[in-house]
């Protein structure tokens, strides 16, 4: 433990032009210039750090040492308002680097790659060069509009996984060796809990994060699940696809329509000219399904027999029918996605009996889903949390945001952990 007596309020610090290496030492000078302690005669400041060079800057700005504290295990708690993090994002096709300074979002740059548009999905090896082509680009787009320097950051985070597993190693690796370089921490982040989390990403004013427990729709890529998210920020998945998730029932019906890959956009541009009443497709696992008595209770998803209903009853009908009525069929496919997705969520809440729901991951981007959700939530007196349609899609904004909500509930980065391409949840709760 340190402590410093200041003899004037504008005592002269001979060592701020001094470049200090490592986040220990530039939170020294954070910490001395704050403007709630700047002036102050006494303050103490507590660190974990042991380092000789740590050590002698707090003596060069005037602190002694007055106690040792044994087994102290160093906390960014007091620190993350003044943090600047550094998040990167390459789970899939998006290629994004963000800034967060002082828990706001101060940039968030996104790279769509437009090469596997002709594959009719994403092609994994062509993903990983695009990230590598692109990574240096987009990160340093993203620390100049942040307006900071590299040594400006303080920790280093990314996504581990799910995702491509080549696509993820390119931005882990670069962030694993940025960190290494500026002598920065480095923290590993779940892309699937990003998403559970991206309500908390401070869009400016009006921003409401959610206070309590909320139920979090997850709709991303390969994965459709349903969670229930405690104060404490700790987790648990109460149900998750079967087969197919929403954003591939989107892309594979909207291949059997003709429409180009990702066809969810072009669906939910198209479905605004059609009638969602034009067929009834089915909604598998829901009051409207055929086995309903057995719906209770059970919150996982299932789109395959939704897939195979689009495709036989295509099959039926003459291609000029289907090129005449293609709005309208998919509006109908698009109010089936969305009627399972909106139903589920609030049956959740309603038996966690949570008034709070929010919904992230490229699907609730689709304006439907967003609407429908809205009117169910006001209905029933459910708050619903909407991150912006920037944020709801792939972006390292929340990567950035979940990493400093880690460090703020005291996690310290972490040495050893598993880079996965599938989501893993364990049964019992998971914390943040």
């Amino acid at each position: 433990m340190f402590v410093k007596t200041v003899e004037t309020k504008n005592q002269q610090r001979n060592s701020d032009d001094r470049r200090w290496p490592g986040i220990e030492i530039r939170n020294i000078k954070k910490a001395v210039e704050h403007p709630d302690i700047r002036g102050e005669q006494h303050y103490t400041i507590r660190s974990g750090q042991n380092q000789k060079e740590v050590k002698n800057a707090y003596f060069d700005f005037g602190f002694a040492l007055v106690a040792r504290i044994v087994s102290f295990a160093h906390r960014f708690s007091e620190i993350r308002d003044t943090m600047n993090i550094l998040g990167i994002e390459t789970s899939c096709d998006e290629t994004s680097g963000a800034v967060l300074c002082n828990g706001n979002v101060r940039s968030n740059v996104v790279s769509s790659q437009l090469c596997h548009t002709s594959f009719g999905g994403v092609v994994p090896e062509l993903a990983s060069r695009e990230h590598e082509r692109l990574i240096v680009s987009i990160v340093d787009a993203a620390v100049t509009e942040a307006n900071i320097t590299k040594n400006d950051l303080d920790v280093i985070a990314a996504t581990a996984g799910p995702g491509l597993i080549g696509a993820v190693m390119v931005g882990l690796c670069f962030a694993q060796g940025l960190a290494y370089a500026l002598d920065v921490p480095f923290v590993p982040v779940n892309h699937i809990e990003a998403h559970i989390f991206s309500p908390f990403i401070n869009e400016g004013s009006g921003h409401t994060a959610p206070e309590g427990a909320y139920v979090s729709l997850t709709v991303s890529g390969g994965h459709t699940l349903l969670s229930v998210v405690a104060p404490d920020l700790s987790y648990k998945v109460i149900g998750r696809t079967l087969d197919d998730a929403a954003g591939e029932a989107f892309d594979k019906t909207g291949k059997m329509l003709g429409l180009p890959y990702p066809a969810g956009p072009v669906i939910d541009k198209l479905a605004e000219k059609g009638d969602p009443n034009f067929h009834l497709f089915p909604r598998a696992l829901t009051s409207q399904s055929q086995s309903s008595k057995s719906w209770h209770g059970n919150f996982d998803f299932s789109f395959s027999g939704l897939k195979t209903s689009v495709l036989t009853w295509l099959q039926k009908q003459s291609p000029e029918f289907i090129e005449r009525h293609k709005a309208d069929i998919a509006a109908s496919i698009q109010a089936a996605i969305v009627g399972v997705l909106v139903e589920k969520s609030i049956a959740a809440a309603r038996s966690r009996n949570v008034m709070a729901v929010s919904i992230a991951g490229g699907v609730s981007a689709n304006s439907s889903l967003r609407k429908a959700m809205k009117e169910a939530c006001d209905k029933e007196g459910i708050a619903l949390h909407l991150p912006s349609v920037t944020y709801s899609t792939d972006n390292a904004a929340m990567i950035a945001t979940l990493a400093g909500l880690k460090l703020s509930r005291g996690m310290k980065a972490e040495r050893n952990y598993n880079v996965a391409p599938y989501a893993s949840f364990a049964a019992a709760a998971k914390k943040a």
